[in-house]
This record gives structure tokens, C-alpha cells and sequence, in this order.
């Protein structure tokens, strides 16, 4: 045994240069493997901590676009919210077809936290968006990403947290007050700095509001920037931009955990079925379940992740090739040396097991650099992600490294072994 592995020693320092080239191959397999398996181990885990920032424990009720569905029985009436946020009117008959997106208004909204009939819902609020608001300071001017009414509650609800100043109270929201707490980049925008935001007075479509807090920053979601956005009473906001009685956009309900989250679910169902007339078949609503995003999104960046790794599996399947190829070429070489080791009494075992160390020993030091270049390569951000690296992903790589160079080295060393002492003498 020592004496064949001194042997593939001495034939991998015969030819430096080639032997280097070899592990190359291998190299460069066992660095694409840890690196892409970090980029989708790294998207994986932006995408659920976005989609956490968003609220797991939320639902968002949205009008059915085109939607058919029968008016809900509600009636007319006055409807407020704990806190005495407000009161909406619904008005509808029962007979009414829909034909066109069906109303959610703030009695659908005031429903939902009876607890009663949905003890699994801590809180809800309402929301209305105005469209092209611009805003305006001292000649400074910003085109508004998102321009939010709601109540007290959208805050708290959407994990939103307060970078300077205080939020909009029920007093806000029941007074109609023309006050506003505007995102990070709708601040600097204006003011430069979003410490100097709150306090001033800013127009929005020449309507002045007094910003009275900033947010912190959230960042970008990867399709529009979070930060771009103001948040203001629903009242305010329906008062003067989008119109009182106007059906809201949707309503954000928060569940009381992240386990009664289905629960809330049916809550809302059954409520809102009720109150529109319709039954899962005609509904003309949706809820928007969160865990089911992060259990697509998982799913989506697993089979990403899967696919990085294939590509990168490949090159290091080409790199195993290469050890074979170039293990034959030495069996070849070294024909006559192993008629001489046979003829003074060398066995099978030793000549198989010298042609196998050495293609195991290229391949070895191959991933050991391979884990090397990975790690360095894991630490830099690729197409705008910053890589996780997998402890499994390093012991896989490099386990498989090790594998594919026996595996590529059996053959040749077959091969060697197999040559009768008188035809590899003769050879030439």
C-alpha cells in the first residue's frame, strides 16, 4: 500500500504542469457548485425576509376585477371602528346583480373584527390609494409612488416603524385632519434629510398636509420602492382625493398569531359571504393568504437553487472527465513501468490501487482549493444578492469531488492492471 501510494505521488510530480491543469477542472466544478448553491440559498432567504416585512400574519382582502356575484344583504346604517374611526353607509339590495368590481366599503371592514364571528382576528384597516399625487416643497417636487388612506391601525398592522416624529391618532382620523407620515424616499426627496421632514408643510396636489412623522426605511421589494410612500387618514384622503362613499381598494386584517392565520381566513370568508350574497363559487372578493406566497416563493427558489446547482454540477462532471482522460494518457505513458513492477512481483491490487490514489489525490486537491475559491467567490453580492453559503452545500461539493475522481480513475486503473508483464515490456 505505501509503496503505491509513493508511486502516485511520484507520477503526479513527473508532470506538474498537466497534473495541475487536471485539478483545474475540478477547481473551478467545486467553486460553481458552493457559489450558485449560495446565490439560491441567498435569494431564498431576501425573498421570505421581504415577504416577512410585508406581515405574515396578514390577510388583504381585494375587490374581484370583473367580478359577477350578488349584493350583500348589509343595508343602510352607520358603521365605526373601535377608537371611533369613522362610519360608511352600504346601500344595496339584495336582489342588485354585480356586473363589475364589487364594493368593499368600511362597513364590510367594521364586520370583520366582531368578535364573535372571528375571534381569530386581532385587527383590520381599511385602505384607499389616490392616484398621480405630487408632492411639493419649496419648489422641490416628487411624483408620489404610493399614496395610502387608512387608519390608525395600517401602521402597526404592515410593521411599519416610526424613524422621526409620531404617527396620525384617531382624533386624526375622525377630525379629518390634513396630516401625513410620509416613507424615507419621498423625504429626502423633498427635504434632502428625512430628519428635517416632520413639522413642515407639504402640498400634495396643491392640498396642504402636515407630515408628522417619517418612516423607517424598508428598502425595495425588487418591483417598486417601499419607502415611496405616504400614509394619511382614510378620511382625509377620500375627502380629498378619491371621494367619499368610493368603494376602498382593500382591507389589510391581521390574525392574532401566525397560526390562527387559516382560521382568520375562514373567518373572513364566512363574514364576508354573508354580506355580499355569495358563496365560493361566485365569490366577488379575494384573500390574499401570505403563507401561501412564502410557500410558492419557497418552492420557486428551491427549484432555482436545484437548477443552479445541475449547472454547476455539470462543469464538474466535465472535470472528472478530464481526470479520467488524462489518467489514461498516463497509463499509456507508463506502460513499461508497469510490465517492470509486475515482472519483479507487483500484484493487481498495487497497480489498480496506485492508478486510483493518484486520480483521487488530483482530484482531492482539486476541490480542497474548489471549497477555497467558493468560500471567497460566496462573499461578494452576484446580480445584486448577497450569497449564503450552506455548510452541506461545501461537504456536497467536495464529497462529490472526491467521488467523481474515483470513480473516473477505476477504469484507467483496470486498465493498468490488466496489462499482461511481456506486452507492456514490448511496449514501445
Amino acid at each position: 500500500m505505501t509503496g503505491a501510494l509513493r508511486f502516485a505521488v511520484r507520477g503526479i510530480n513527473a508532470n506538474k504542469l498537466r497534473s495541475l491543469l487536471t485539478t483545474l477542472g475540478i477547481l473551478i466544478g467545486v467553486a460553481a457548485v458552493i457559489v450558485l448553491l449560495s446565490v439560491g440559498t441567498g435569494s431564498s432567504q431576501a425573498v421570505k425576509q421581504r415577504l416577512s416585512a410585508l406581515g405574515t400574519t396578514t390577510l388583504t382582502v381585494n375587490n374581484a376585477p370583473q367580478g359577477t356575484g350578488r349584493a350583500g344583504l348589509g343595508g343602510g346604517g352607520a358603521f365605526a371602528f373601535p377608537g371611533g374611526f369613522g362610519a360608511a353607509t352600504r346601500s344595496s339590495a339584495s336582489s342588485a346583480t354585480r356586473t363589475s368590481s364589487t364594493d368593499l366599503t368600511l362597513a364590510d371592514a367594521a364586520a370583520l373584527i366582531d368578535a364573535a364571528k372571528a375571534p381569530h382576528v386581532a385587527d383590520i384597516a381599511p385602505v384607499v390609494t389616490a392616484q398621480s399625487i405630487t408632492s411639493a416643497y419649496e419648489g422641490v417636487t416628487h411624483s408620489v409612488g404610493s399614496f395610502v388612506g387608512s387608519t390608525p391601525s395600517y401602521l402597526p398592522i404592515n410593521n411599519w416603524v416610526l424613524a422621526y416624529g409620531t404617527g396620525f391618532g384617531d382624533n386624526d382620523y375622525t377630525s379629518r385632519s390634513n396630516v401625513a407620515v410620509i416613507g424615507n424616499t419621498v423625504a429626502t426627496n423633498l427635504f434632502g434629510s428625512a430628519a428635517d421632514a416632520v413639522g413642515k408643510t407639504v402640498q400634495f396636489n396643491s392640498q396642504n398636509f402636515v407630515i408628522r412623522g417619517v418612516l423607517k426605511a424598508k428598502g425595495s421589494t425588487g418591483f417598486q420602492d417601499q419607502d415611496d410612500v405616504v400614509i394619511a387618514p382614510l378620511t382625509t384622503v377620500q375627502d380629498k382625493f378619491t371621494g367619499v362613499g368610493k368603494s376602498l381598494n382593500n382591507v389589510i386584517v391581521r390574525a392574532s398569531s401566525v397560526a390562527a392565520i387559516n382560521e382568520a381566513q375562514n373567518e373572513v370568508y364566512a363574514i364576508l359571504d354573508t354580506r355580499h350574497d355569495v358563496t365560493a363559487a361566485n365569490r366577488d372578493y379575494t384573500v390574499q393568504n401570505p403563507s401561501s406566497l412564502v410557500q410558492t416563493a419557497t418552492s420557486t427558489t428551491k427549484t432555482l437553487t436545484v437548477l443552479l446547482g445541475a449547472v454547476a454540477a455539470i462543469s464538474l462532471l466535465v472535470g472528472g472527465i478530464g481526470v479520467m482522460n488524462i489518467m489514461l494518457v498516463t497509463v499509456t505513458e507508463r506502460t513499461r513501468e508497469i510490465g517492470i513492477r509486475k515482472a519483479i512481483g507487483a500484484r493487481k491490487t498495487d497497480i489498480v490501487i496506485q492508478f486510483i490514489a493518484e486520480a483521487v489525490m488530483l482530484t482531492t486537491f482539486g476541490a480542497v482549493m474548489g471549497v477555497i475559491a467558493g468560500l471567497i467567490g460566496s462573499q461578494f453580492r452576484i446580480v445584486g444578492i448577497e450569497p449564503v453559503v450552506a455548510p452541506w452545500s461545501v461537504f456536497l461539493a467536495f464529497g462529490v469531488a472526491v467521488a467523481v475522481g474515483l470513480f473516473f480513475g477505476i477504469y484507467p486503473a483496470n486498465r493498468a492492471a490488466s496489462l499482461r508483464p511481456i506486452d507492456a515490456l514490448r511496449y514501445e
